[in-house]
């Protein structure tokens, strides 16, 4: 669900905002996703799924594509193949008929029935929880694998799409040119006990909040603690009667 709204801060600025020096804080950070948790404590995937098999289907379909988008296909396509014997029996053609409204449609047709096929012959019809077995899966990269395992499995894996690549260099919390970069960037930074739902902050304040063209930084809860070229607003410093943005109760 998109993360809550914060309440707009009192000034605009009149031209590009300076902030303070850059550098991943530890305090800083924490103070970050602390507030991302406050605003949305349990936050969920976009992705409609019922089983570890139908997610796995849908992250492979949302490459390039809107997962509204993948949604509207696949709330059909899973009442009659739900699992991957179901889709074998369905067959190439028909699920192309499901899913010719998603972008490069033909190609992933094909990646899902040939991995619908190997996990029948290689893991007894069940997605695989091992990141190796997943990544030699027809279509299915670290991203895919990374949240499968997040999702289905409750593993502490951070998927970087670009939203997370954006928000992660915008808001200075890792550096790197490519998602790996980013993403091991991330897992030195993010303090353990918010890594669980890190990339699900991530990818909400990029998709609703920190977007690529016109950033919302007027309703942006971690303006103040934003280092960022793109970001226009003034909503100055940190909280004044904490260190740096961090709570009293998080001070060590």
């Amino acid at each position: 669900m998109p993360p809550k709204i914060a309440p707009l801060p009192s000034k605009r600025a009149t031209r590009r905002v300076r902030t303070g020096k850059k550098g991943s804080d530890p305090s800083r950070v924490a103070e970050i996703f602390r507030r991302l948790s406050r605003a949305n404590p349990e936050p969920k995937g976009e992705l409609e799924h019922v089983s570890p098999y139908t997610l796995l289907v849908a992250v492979v379909l949302s490459a390039q594509a809107t997962d509204a988008g993948v949604n509207k296909a696949t709330r059909e396509l899973f009442k009659v193949a739900a699992t991957p014997r179901q889709m074998l029996a369905l067959g190439l053609e028909e699920l192309e008929k499901h899913i010719k409204t998603i972008g490069l449609y033909r190609g992933k047709a094909k990646n899902v029935m040939a991995l619908s096929q190997k996990l029948i012959s290689e893991h007894g019809g069940e997605v695989p929880r091992q990141r190796e077995a997943l990544e030699a899966l027809p279509g299915v990269g670290r991203k895919t694998a990374n949240v499968v395992l997040n999702i289905a499995f409750g593993e502490s894996t951070l998927a970087v799409d670009t939203h997370v690549f954006r928000v992660a260099h915008r808001l200075a919390l890792a550096k790197g040119k490519t998602p790996l970069e980013v993403e091991l960037g991330l897992l030195r930074v993010v303090p353990a006990r918010y890594l669980r739902h890190a990339h699900h902050w991530l990818i909400l304040h990029g998709r609703y909040i920190c977007q690529a063209r016109k950033p919302r930084c007027d309703a942006c809860i971690v303006c103040d603690l934003c280092f960022s070229r793109d970001k226009w607003f003034d909503c100055g410093p940190p909280p004044s009667n904490t260190p740096k943005g961090q709570p009293r109760h998080e001070r060590q």
